[in-house]
């Protein structure tokens, strides 16, 4: 199992898709499919989010990793994809019960999330800004698994980048 995390715009969803491409049987979960599926009642997360955002985030984690744990036993590499940052992380990662699993964390500089959410359809700094994302990235999220600045990095170059350095991505906490 492979969990992506980054700020927004940091190529998580490219970059998950991608790695789940190498393999014969993989699956690509988007945390943000989570969020989605809410119809009715949803609270985004914000700078400084209410009680209810915060239970929907937890909640959205909490999916993620029993689909993923559920996927992983029935024989499929599986990447998890969304953005879990500061002390959480760890919180998060206890959620899933596949170990080891691989942790993956994209981090671009500021100015190019910047540049690449300016190029794309989805927008997704409404409630944020990349240097405030940036900082909780980090200065408060734990030092786990892969750190890869893909500012200057292709996809393809940050997914070969990934499978050359599998374990230093292995990560065994609970």
């Amino acid at each position: 199992m492979f969990v992506i995390t980054g700020i927004m715009a940091a190529g998580k969803s490219s970059v998950a898709e991608a790695l789940a491409e190498r393999f014969d049987r993989s699956v690509h979960l988007r945390g943000d499919m989570f969020r989605r599926s809410v119809v009715s009642g949803r609270v985004d997360m914000s700078s400084n989010p209410s009680a209810e955002a915060t239970d929907q985030l937890r909640l959205r984690y909490e999916l993620a990793a029993m689909c993923a744990d559920r996927y992983v036993e029935a024989g499929f590499v599986t990447v998890v994809q969304d953005v879990i940052l500061g002390p959480t992380l760890i919180d998060v990662i206890d959620m899933f019960k596949t170990r080891p699993l691989a942790l993956v964390v994209l981090a671009p500089t500021p100015q190019a999330v910047a540049d690449r959410e300016r190029d794309r359809v989805k927008v997704g700094y409404r409630n944020f800004s990349p240097v405030l994302l940036d900082t909780e990235l980090r200065e408060r999220t734990p030092r786990l698994g892969l750190w890869i600045d893909t500012t200057d990095m292709a996809v393809d170059a940050t997914v070969q980048h990934i499978l050359d350095h599998q374990d230093e991505a292995m990560i065994d906490i609970t």
